[in-house]
């Protein structure tokens, strides 16, 4: 999932960084998921971050990257503009090779 934020207040790099760390710390400690700035670092009112989630089940991936939109909706450091999701399902990819069981052997 990517999110565009808005950052309103605040007038340098320094004031971003420190929401942006904000953010991805919360966010990592919470639902243990990754999260990374992946744009618009020169840009000091543009936050753009990327979370990533695993699981078996895409349900569980969905809400669990709902839930995250949410929380930092409510932490209200910055106004969410956009969010865009991606659920990839790594079994369908023809490059991922199956799984083998050496260890069954």
């Amino acid at each position: 999932m990517t999110m565009t934020l808005h950052m309103g207040q605040g007038s340098s790099l320094k004031a971003k960084r420190k929401v942006v760390r904000s953010i991805n710390d919360r966010v990592r400690a919470k639902f243990n998921a990754a999260a990374a700035e992946v744009g618009g670092q020169d840009l000091w009112q543009r936050i753009e971050l990327g979370f990533a989630v695993c699981g078996n089940e895409p349900a569980h991936v969905d809400r669990q990257l709902d839930s995250i939109r949410r929380y930092v909706e409510r932490l209200a450091l910055a106004e969410v503009t956009d969010v865009r999701l991606e659920l990839i399902n790594l079994k369908e990819m023809t490059w991922a090779p199956a799984a083998q069981n050496d260890w069954a052997t």
